[in-house]
């Protein structure tokens, strides 16, 4: 009798033992993410992180309260989401320099980036302290090569000077005769997912697309194009588009010399980072006509754009909104959260920048 009471009693033993452990597994403590910037349109991802994660938003008024937050409030976070925009927390902690990111928490393991820019984040330092860091890559390509079709379009073809006519109630009185692309030369400087997007587009406009890299793509990602020194691509482009990333090798990449090693017919478009033109120059390059014109999506001290750029008659200049699309910044959005369920499960995110490929294979 007492083996059979025994026997019938084990499975509940086992069932309580279950219980027991999904009521520790319930009351752990999750882990912590801090959210510098909000998460504006990807709810349905959002609501998914919130149950796997606590979610720590941005309390700190500026960069001394937030370096001093990081010791308290936001002291044993595992995971920082940021968004790229100057209008954002950057106004908050600026940049996260070697400064900061010496004084980010020992637990923190990853850092999301919402943007395909990263130049806000000291990649170097965060490597040594074991701290992936990615950034929204591909996501961006279509829509700032989109913005990238439409300045060059508005440049050559001067639309915008057209549309301000027709505004004025004016038709045809003041107008000078504009350029088409067809048949012109696309020099494109950083043939990355963005740059290939840009050239696809161009090349259906009638253009010739060349570019310069550090290192020459596969034929089958050139579709075409052809690499050429960074010389000759300043010196016989018709179009010189900038799709680099801003770092310490690529600030002020373009300056007065590259200006006047340009034809005089040449038009500039930027849609990388304000930082990559040396700016002063590039408006003493419109005065002067060393260039014919220049499309500009960044600017080197952004918010701000320099009110030469903004009035001059062979400048369109835009407030960064090469990724503002619904659809973009929705997918940018939960891009950013699934890399980090992705790091909060496994131990290492989805995407890393590229600096950190080789230390973490994702």
């Amino acid at each position: 009798m007492l083996t059979v009471l025994l026997q019938t009693r084990r499975p509940a033993a086992r069932s309580g033992s279950v219980l027991c452990s999904a009521r520790w597994a319930s009351t752990a403590a999750k882990p912590r993410v801090l959210m510098l910037d909000p998460i504006n349109l990807a709810k349905a991802e959002l609501a998914t992180l919130e149950k796997e994660a606590t979610l720590i938003p941005l309390k700190s008024s500026d960069r001394a309260s937030f370096l001093n937050d990081l010791k308290g409030d936001y002291d044993g976070i595992t995971g920082i989401y940021r968004h790229f925009k100057g209008t954002g927390s950057i106004n908050v902690t600026g940049r996260f320099d070697d400064e900061l990111v010496a004084a980010l928490p020992s637990t923190l393991r990853f850092i999301t980036s919402n943007g395909a820019g990263y130049d806000q984040i000291s990649v170097e330092p965060c490597s040594v302290r074991n701290i992936q860091v990615s950034n929204v890559p591909s996501v961006t390509d279509n829509p700032t090569a989109d913005t990238a079709t439409f300045l060059l379009l508005s440049v050559l073809r001067q639309f915008p000077a057209a549309l301000s006519e027709a505004q004025a109630g004016s038709f045809h009185k003041n107008l000078p005769l504009s350029n088409d692309p067809n048949g012109k030369v696309l020099g494109i400087l950083g043939m990355g997912g963005i740059g290939r997007a840009f050239a696809k587009r161009a090349k259906a406009l009638g253009m010739t697309i060349q570019y310069h890299n550090r290192n020459r793509l596969p034929e089958d990602l050139e579709q075409g194009a052809k690499y050429v020194s960074r010389d000759e691509l300043l010196s016989t482009s018709d179009v010189v588009s900038l799709n680099l990333p801003l770092n310490a090798q690529t600030k002020h990449t373009i300056s007065a010399p590259e200006f006047k090693a340009m034809k005089k017919s040449a038009v500039l478009i930027n849609t990388a980072r304000g930082a990559v033109v040396d700016e002063p120059t590039l408006i003493d390059a419109l005065e002067s006509g060393e260039i014919a014109g220049a499309g500009l999506d960044v600017y080197e001290n952004e918010p701000t754009i320099p009110r030469q750029l903004l009035e001059h008659p062979k400048a369109v200049c835009l407030p960064h909104i090469g990724t503002l699309s619904y659809e973009t910044q929705r997918e940018m959005e939960a891009f950013c959260i699934r890399n980090l369920r992705a790091g909060l499960s496994t131990g290492n995110l989805a995407n890393v920048v590229p600096e950190q490929r080789s230390m973490w294979k994702t």
